[in-house]
């Protein structure tokens, strides 16, 4: 028996491929099925339990015994609150999702800013597991907003950039006037 099994563990078949669900998560982080609202938060927070990301974007439910994929819209959480601990670069951002998980911003679970190329619009977001992301909600961007320092980036156009620290790590939000 390997080392990494236990006992009690035996070898499964991989999961069968049941195509796609009809599930969507919507950019405001609503879970839907069949074009209804899933409103039973214990149901989406299982569901999302057995959500993961492949390496080419696409979003699957995956139990043991089948696998199906799904639809996002933006990220399959949001970032709805933000506690601050601290100052400085020994602050921790901690970040609570709309399941109620809590995220520490660090190297593990960095921040980043995306820009839609085609209006300019900017969309924050942090890392929750794996290659699953929270977009950060506008108001919650806000109070991050207000924490921003100056800083010089380091890289191959090192620039002075605003932006926050947590947990040693520095998150640019945006490039300084």
């Amino acid at each position: 028996m390997p080392a990494d099994q236990s006992p009690g563990q035996r070898d499964f078949p991989p999961p069968k491929d049941a195509g796609t669900f009809d599930i969507r998560i919507a950019r405001d982080g609503t879970w839907y099925h069949e074009g209804g609202v899933i409103g039973r938060k214990p149901l989406v927070k299982l569901l999302a339990s057995v959500l993961w990301r492949d390496d080419g974007g696409v979003y699957w439910l995956q139990t043991p015994v089948e696998k199906g994929r799904i639809t996002v819209e933006d990220a399959p959480f949001t970032a709805v609150e933000l506690s601050v601990r601290g100052e400085g670069k020994d602050q921790i951002l901690a970040f609570r999702t709309n399941l109620d998980d809590w995220v520490e911003a660090d190297s593990e679970h960095p921040l980043r800013v995306a820009e839609n190329p085609e209006n300019g619009e900017i969309s924050p977001y942090i890392l929750v597991r794996g290659r699953l992301e929270a977009l950060i909600l506008r108001p919650v961007y806000y109070e991050l907003a207000e924490l921003a320092v100056a800083a010089t980036v380091q890289g191959p156009e090192s620039a002075e950039s605003l932006g926050v620290w947590s947990k040693g790590v520095f998150f640019p939000l945006g490039r300084a006037a």
